[in-house]
């Protein structure tokens, strides 16, 4: 249901916006699994893309997981929420 749900949005968003120039994975299950990756990506071949199963299986940094002949590039994007929280908890208090 997961992967179906992502699908779903993706295809939607691609079919309203006549096609897709990038696709991002962050965040969670599919900033750190390889596998939900390729799960969904082996799905979306009818928007011409290819992923590079080399680049797709790592973890930690960003980076274009796509062929380079791949239509649409795939780009996985680490984040750091925690980070996040402490910066924005040090300006709200620090502006007090």
């Amino acid at each position: 249901m997961y992967n179906k749900g992502i699908l779903k949005y993706i295809g939607a968003y691609a079919a309203y916006m006549n096609g897709v120039d990038v696709i991002v994975f962050t965040a969670g299950t599919l900033e750190n699994s390889a596998v939900q990756r390729k799960l969904i990506v082996d799905n979306l071949g009818y928007l011409g893309i290819k992923l590079d199963e080399n680049k797709n299986n790592f973890r930690g940094e960003e980076r274009i997981i796509s062929t380079d002949n791949s239509k649409v590039k795939v780009i996985v994007v680490p984040t750091n929420e925690e980070l996040m929280i402490a910066k924005d908890t040090y300006r709200l208090v620090t502006s007090l």
